[in-house]
């Protein structure tokens, strides 16, 4: 690990203007950005510690009926809060089949967003072609071992997978992150503030130079009756998901009313998948097979993990069978 400044500010003003120098990255929990620097994957010249900054780790209810969870909410605190437990139960299954206990008490809502591949040629810079790591040098899991990569949404630059399951819950529900800069406040979809790989796999998300993630914000939900987080893996805990599905439905005297589903560990980003033939119907079998058809009609497999076609399929015909129940 190469020398680096560190600073802890106690105020968001503070932090954005050390952020503001060159070198600059933010650590809260710190269980990906260290690893990444252990590895000689990240070399900051500052880390600004921002575990300090007053009212980011707060999880509270805003006027409408929205719930706001703090960038620094630690990942087990918002899994077992009311708010999220009662309201967002799907948030709740997704954070807690994420990781291990000792991680979820450490790792935070901003970090989790922030989090880079686990791409084994990304982190092994004894490989050097990697687009993500080193933008026009190529990309060896194309023709390595790629079990773990994407089927969906993936370029000849980069077939590295999202590891998060927090984001693919938050996807469904239509979360909105809460941005801040020097120039000002914004707020992005979830959807949109993560990106494909594209022409740019170097670039994971849509967050600003010198922007700092201040909370995301679940808007009133109307899934939680008919809700579930579906993690298959290669063992029962601390492994990312080979496939995740997260289901949320509005269902009416057994006719789905509204729905979103959103598919892990098959994309750069969750993949968000078109679920209109639901609508105005029973969810039946038909129903299912067909909708689990046409989302994965279009993936493209490579040569070690074709398996998770027909897995994904299978997935999310389950996670909406149960979703409905």
């Amino acid at each position: 690990m190469d020398d680096f400044a560190y600073a802890r500010p106690h105020d968001v003003e503070a932090a954005l203007r050390l952020a503001a120098m060159p070198g600059s990255q933010f650590i809260a929990g710190g269980t990906n950005l260290i690893d990444l620097m252990k590895g000689g994957v990240e070399a900051p010249t500052r880390l600004v510690d921002i575990t300090q900054v007053s009212g980011l780790a707060q999880i509270h209810e805003l006027p409408g009926g929205a719930v706001r969870i703090g960038a620094l909410a630690t990942n087990a605190d918002t899994a077992i809060h009311p708010l999220i437990r009662e309201r967002h139960p799907l948030l709740a299954q997704a954070l807690l089949a994420g990781a291990s206990p000792q991680l979820r008490n450490l790792a935070t809502a901003g970090g989790n967003l922030l989090q880079r591949t686990r791409c084994y040629y990304f982190y092994d810079k004894g490989f050097a072609a990697c687009n993500k790591r080193d933008p026009g040098s190529g990309c060896a899991a194309l023709e390595g071992f790629n079990r773990h990569h994407a089927i969906l949404g993936a370029s000849e630059r980069c077939i590295a997978t999202n590891p998060s399951d927090m984001a693919v819950a938050l996807v469904a529900l239509d979360a909105q992150v809460q941005l801040r800069s020097a120039r000002g406040a914004r707020q992005i979809p979830v959807s949109d503030f993560l990106r494909l790989p594209g022409e740019t796999p170097q670039q994971d998300t849509n967050l600003a130079p010198g922007e700092i993630i201040m909370a995301v914000d679940l808007p009133p939900n109307r899934f939680a009756a008919h809700s579930h987080y579906l993690k298959v893996r290669d063992r029962a805990s601390y492994a990312f998901a080979l496939v995740s599905v997260a289901a949320a439905l509005e269902v009416e005297a057994g006719v789905v009313r509204d729905s979103r589903v959103v598919l892990g560990g098959v994309a750069h980003k969750p993949w968000r998948i078109d679920t209109q033939g639901l609508i105005g119907r029973p969810l039946d079998p038909s129903a299912l097979e067909s909708l689990a058809g046409a989302a994965l009609k279009d993936a493209e497999p490579r040569r070690h993990n074709a398996f998770k076609v027909e897995l994904s399929r299978r997935a999310l015909v389950r996670a909406l069978s149960v979703a409905a129940a």
